[in-house]
């Protein structure tokens, strides 16, 4: 297993451990033949998330703007660690940690997110 505990995932991407010949998924879903094929979508669990999509500070008046901002906000994703997520694999960036294959891919790239709640318990 990969130690995910020192990476640090920025903005709306998620870190997936993909599956190969994925026919069928854990939660029951089956894949289309025809879409295994041509490889436009694959299949991973979800190993770590970025905060979400950035949004800018209100700007007030009297703010200075040479000041330093602290706080940032995020909008956060709706991919969670641990997910199951079916995703468009022309959109994914290969990396290898650990002599493992991941893939890096924005979240508008997910179509579908399985959250099957009893992995956690």
């Amino acid at each position: 297993m990969v130690d995910t505990s020192k990476i640090i995932i920025v903005g709306d991407r998620v870190l997936i451990k993909p599956e190969s010949n994925l026919e069928k998924t854990n939660s029951g879903l089956f894949l289309p033949p025809g879409v295994h094929e041509k490889e436009k979508v694959q299949g991973g669990y979800i190993l770590k998330v970025g905060p979400g999509y950035p949004v800018a500070a209100p700007s007030f008046d009297d703010d200075e703007p040479w000041k330093e901002k602290k706080n940032s906000n995020y909008i956060p994703l709706q991919a969670q660690e641990g997910d199951f997520a079916i995703f468009l694999r022309k959109d994914a960036i290969e990396i290898e940690l650990d002599n493992t294959q991941l893939l890096i891919v924005q979240q508008s790239s997910v179509l579908l997110l399985i959250r099957d709640e009893e992995l956690f318990n």
